[in-house]
């Protein structure tokens, strides 16, 4: 039996020690998977730094410049369309006051004019003989 236990010990002791190297084995792949990522944060810090910071300053400055543009579009547009809205009262209150003084103008002319053909139709009336009817 003793010799039993002797390899048992020699493998339970080649078991830790390969034990021992795995653990120091994954602590350093953690430690190089670690200073990789410093290394990775680095670059991608200064390419934001060069590349990436002037773009956006510059996307931005456009960004302010549409949004400018856009108000100024905006108030002409309003200002052009109350331009037009003012012009068409404007030409509505022309045309009534042009209308309504046609109107006086021609109303003593389409007077005079239907006064003159009733006269007429009450002369040709009369002169024409009459026939007595019964009644």
């Amino acid at each position: 039996m003793a010799g039993e236990l002797g390899t048992t010990n020699l493998l339970l002791g080649i078991m830790a020690a390969v034990s021992v190297l795995e653990a120091l084995l994954i602590i350093g792949v953690g430690i190089a998977a670690f200073v990789a990522y410093r290394r990775v944060m680095t670059v991608v810090e200064g390419l934001e730094q060069r590349q990436v910071a002037p773009a956006m300053a510059r996307v931005n400055a456009i960004l302010d410049d549409v949004k400018g543009v856009t108000a100024k579009v905006k108030e002409e547009t309003n200002r052009v369309d109350q331009a037009i809205r003012t012009t068409m009262d404007r030409v509505d209150d022309t045309a009534d006051r042009v209308r309504a003084n046609v109107r006086v103008k021609t109303s003593r002319l389409v007077g005079f004019i239907r006064g003159a053909r009733v006269a007429l139709e009450s002369l040709m009336a009369h002169r024409e003989p009459r026939t007595q009817q019964p009644y």
